[in-house]
């Protein structure tokens, strides 16, 4: 009914696109994951896990050092835990992780065997109460604005302007801003900051400071940087876990 599978790679390590059959949850004890699929990029600090749908194409690049756990599900078990087109970022609570740690001790979930299934309703049920955190950031389908937000995920300590980014890419200003809108659903600046703000808990899980993450993120002001965080993620970044060693 469920494999599973333990994994430990460097920071900087990149897994190349690719599709599983299977549905996929996929959490590290450490360290933190950017899960690129389709066009949509997710941040996955420590204490959150990943959903992919059986069929996501997708890549995975390791910050800090990942202990990475993942659970398989066929794609023929029913479960309102299971049954979603796209991918998810969830909150892991306590009883979750020890489910998924005690799952990948055991290898597999046979479902010849009672206890087996008992376990698999739990998760299940965890899986499907688990709090969805916003840490996913949409990536525009036209080739000019796409151009842009792989420059500014690739140099998001940068804070290029989009008057300058749009000289750069020889693409207007305004077909940038409404591009960002009709494709993205927020506008260039508000996806700009959210990008470097993603980009912190990447730093935060590398082990800087949350100083240093703020003063990469572009924020001189320090109070402020704990504020945007804690209004866009919902907790401030002295919350997130260190991406030191995990179980």
């Amino acid at each position: 009914m469920v494999r599973s599978f333990a994994a430990g790679y460097f920071s900087g390590y990149v897994i190349a696109p690719h599709i599983h059959a299977w549905h996929q949850l996929l959490f590290a004890t450490s360290g933190a994951m950017t899960v690129l699929g389709g066009r949509s990029s997710w941040m996955v600090p420590p204490s959150n896990a990943v959903f992919l749908p059986a069929g996501c194409a997708h890549s995975i690049r390791m910050w800090g050092l990942v202990n990475m756990r993942s659970l398989l599900f066929p794609s023929t078990l029913e479960a309102p835990a299971l049954a979603h087109a796209g991918c998810r970022v969830l909150s892991v609570t306590p009883l979750l992780r020890e489910l998924i740690l005690r799952i990948v001790e055991m290898a597999a979930l046979d479902s010849r065997e009672p206890a087996h299934r008992r376990l698999l309703d739990v998760l299940l049920d965890e899986l499907r109460r688990a709090p969805v955190n916003p840490l996913m950031l949409p990536i525009p389908g036209d080739a000019r604005a796409m151009a842009v937000a792989e420059h500014v995920l690739g140099h998001p300590s940068d804070g290029e302007s989009l008057n300058s980014l749009a000289r750069r890419f020889g693409a207007g200003r305004r077909t940038l801003e409404r591009l960002f809108r009709e494709e993205t659903g927020i506008s260039f600046g508000l996806w700009q900051q959210k990008a470097r703000l993603l980009d912190s808990i990447r730093l935060l899980a590398e082990g800087k400071s949350v100083t240093e993450a703020s003063l990469e993120a572009g924020y001189a002001s320090l109070s402020a940087f704990i504020a945007a965080f804690r209004r866009t993620f919902g907790y401030t970044p002295g919350k997130l876990p260190a991406g030191g060693a995990g179980s």
